[in-house]
């Protein structure tokens, strides 16, 4: 009977488990350990090129960018030059934009061409828009004629288009081939697409007639002619459709690829369902981005003076709003005068509009960008809303009118028919404000889409105006007109 024995790597009996586990770059997670960025700094300042080499080599694109994000600007270009023509090519198209630019700007423009044509197309095309004229220019010049008119084809299209983030390189056959001269193609190619699903059928014009699904076409007979395997009439993409549009058909039919075609309905690309992937999560960061008024600045590596200067206009803005509340609060300053107890509760109604406001422009602007909700079903959700703020109106103006009413009476001591009225006035404010701010959540939303505008982008700064001013006012005003001779 014999017996087959796995050598253990040296030393790894010697070594303790806190140790091992230190040694590896990544956690449990998936995410690069800090002990390991650590030592890359380290290596890297000591210039012990070889052993950055090994432990970068180890490490999968990905994790390289992520490893690149970390490290800073200084670090990162000695990364780079320690790396050279090593560096995977695949981690630029990984980088957010502010570490992207000190490679680029740390790689020959040679290196940077070689780099760029390993890439597929929409990858280097995603690389190369951000850089200069003259910059691109140079690169371009560097590479391939065949890569370079494709790069520059990609690159015509409009930022955030289909054909901005379609792959060039496909695989199509006419349709009256067999499955069997298809087969003898694909396998004497040199340059196929680097992943593919379907095989795409065209017309002597390269407009498309149908696909098959890879899973059907290798089932079938080498006889067979594909035209009679193809699923006729595919969902085809537009070049120029936004990607939020095609992520959007890639949800709704459970897409895996798609053909791309152009103003002549001729086939120049395909959208695979990675790159929808990537859509959806730069979507989603920005809408959350946008919520809170910060635009192009999630990265780490941004520079700060570009940060603050996306910032400080939502800012200011913001103060605008903040000037028009105040001056409500202005025009009821003989009333607080009167009754202290103003002052300290009406940031409570405004608060609670504010976050009601938030809650329900939240899930709008959400539903929107899934389409879920249309001008059919608009009527519908807004009328849940004017409910939903009904009843959660009514339930926290019992609550805090309760509160108020005791609080006034008891710690305070005032009467308590005055104690009553300041509690009833505080649960009408809360009311109408919970209602307006639930009517803005979702119109407003509705409006700057009707409009033509982002609702992720403005609808924050015109909700909260709403529910402050509206909050002050209606609290106020009721207190000016039912409390204070």
């Amino acid at each position: 009977m014999s017996e087959t024995l796995t050598p253990e790597p040296p030393h790894a009996n010697e070594l303790p488990p806190e140790e091992l586990e230190q040694d590896a770059p990544l956690d449990e997670r998936g995410n690069l350990t800090s002990e390991f960025v650590r030592m890359i700094r380290e290596r890297i300042d000591e210039r012990d090129d070889d052993e950055v080499r090994r432990q970068v080599a180890e490490l999968k694109p990905a994790d390289v960018a992520d490893l690149i994000e970390q490290l800073g600007e200084d670090d990162t270009r000695k990364l780079v030059e320690i790396e050279g023509a090593e560096l995977p090519a695949e981690a630029l198209a990984e980088l957010e934009d502010g570490a992207r630019d000190t490679v680029i700007d740390a790689l020959s423009t040679e290196q940077l061409a070689e780099a760029v044509a390993e890439l597929d197309t929409d990858e280097a095309a995603f690389v190369l828009e951000d850089m200069g004229e003259k910059d691109r220019a140079e690169v371009l010049a560097e590479m391939p004629i065949a890569d370079r008119l494709a790069l520059k084809a990609a690159l015509e299209y409009d930022d955030e288009t289909a054909g901005r983030i379609m792959q060039r390189d496909v695989f199509a056959a006419p349709g009256y081939w067999t499955v069997g001269q298809i087969l003898d193609r694909l396998r004497s190619v040199e340059r196929l697409p680097e992943t593919f699903y379907d095989v795409y059928v065209v017309d002597p014009g390269y407009k498309i007639i149908g696909l098959v699904p890879l899973s059907k076409f290798i089932k079938a007979k080498r006889d067979q002619i594909v035209q009679e395997l193809c699923t006729p009439e595919p969902i085809v993409i537009d070049a120029k459709m936004d990607q939020e549009e095609v992520a959007y058909l890639f949800e709704k039919y459970n897409l895996i690829s798609a053909p791309v075609v152009d103003d002549s309905k001729r086939l120049v690309g395909m959208v695979t369902v990675d790159d929808v992937v990537e859509i959806v999560r730069e979507e989603i960061n920005e809408d959350m981005l946008a919520l809170a008024g910060i635009e192009e600045d999630n990265a780490i590596n941004m520079p700060i003076r570009k940060v603050a200067r996306s910032r400080f206009v939502w800012l200011l803005v913001n103060l605008g709003t903040a000037i028009l509340a105040s001056f409500i609060i202005g025009l009821f300053d003989a009333t607080i005068q009167q009754m202290v107890a103003l002052a300290i509760l009406m940031p409570i109604v405004a608060s609670m509009g504010g976050n009601a406001g938030t809650q329900t422009m939240t899930v709008a602007v959400r539903n929107l960008s899934t389409r879920t909700l249309t001008g059919a079903t608009a009527v519908r959700a807004v009328w849940k809303e004017t409910a939903v703020s009904v009843i959660n109106g009514a339930a926290f103006a019992v609550l805090m009118g309760v509160a108020a009413g005791l609080w006034y009476a008891g710690l305070v001591g005032q009467p308590r028919a005055e104690a009553t009225a300041l509690g009833s006035v505080l649960a009408a404010a809360m009311i109408i404000n919970m209602l307006c701010a639930g009517l803005a959540g979702i119109l407003i939303p509705l409006g700057l889409q009707r409009a033509g505008q982002d609702p992720a982008v403005s609808s924050a700064v015109f909700v909260t105006t709403v529910t402050d001013v509206v909050g002050f006012f209606a609290f106020l005003g009721l207190a000016a007109t039912f409390l204070v001779n």
